[in-house]
């Protein structure tokens, strides 16, 4: 994660972070400065920007560790969490985690989307009141259009885009109002 668009979330200064952490000011100007990477310093160092910053370790040091799932299995697990949880507990946990600021902070702007997504389905269809503090996520759209893998081998296949079209016009609307096209999130196996 990005410390410094979680200082600027924050208002907080640098120097602020160092007194508050107990780490050294060198060390965080060394982090946020690009000299030091995060995901080399000790699990110590970790802890104590990330309980300053109200995150999680993994969190704070995810950016800079590729362990980013390919965007079709994030769909599918969280597709999967939705199954299990059912609409309320998945919105609950959503909630609850932070999580969708979270991606959005570190910058995983198509699972953030997806994700925002998937609670503004669901608050539509359960009659319930979108969550206000995602508003200004809600203006963003992604850049390129994403679609479901299979739909792009359809269309490399038959070698046109009338499938693609198909499906943007059959996409939920709360997906594809920031560019991803999806259709069914409750038919998971």
């Amino acid at each position: 994660m990005c410390i410094n668009t979680l200082l600027k979330n924050k208002n907080m200064t640098k120097y602020k972070l160092a007194k508050k952490s107990g780490v050294p000011h060198t060390t965080v100007l060394d982090i946020c400065n690009g000299k030091t990477n995060i995901s080399k310093c000790t699990a110590e160092t970790v802890y104590k920007l990330a309980k300053v910053l109200d995150v999680s370790m993994d969190m704070l040091i995810a950016g800079n560790v590729e362990k980013r799932a390919y965007f079709e299995n994030y769909k599918s697990a969280v597709c999967h969490k939705l199954k299990r949880l059912g609409d309320f507990g998945f919105l609950e946990t959503t909630f609850l985690s932070g999580e969708i600021r979270k991606l959005y902070d570190i910058n995983w702007y198509p699972e953030c989307s997806y994700l925002l997504a998937m609670v503004d389905y669901l608050c539509r269809e359960n009659d319930l009141p979108l969550a206000q503090e995602y508003d200004d996520i809600r203006k963003a759209r992604l850049s390129k259009t994403f679609y479901p893998a299979g739909v792009l081998v359809m269309s490399a296949f038959s070698n046109d885009n009338k499938h693609k079209e198909l499906c943007v016009n059959e996409a939920i609307p709360e997906f594809i109002r920031h560019n991803i096209v999806e259709s069914d999130v409750r038919n998971v196996y």
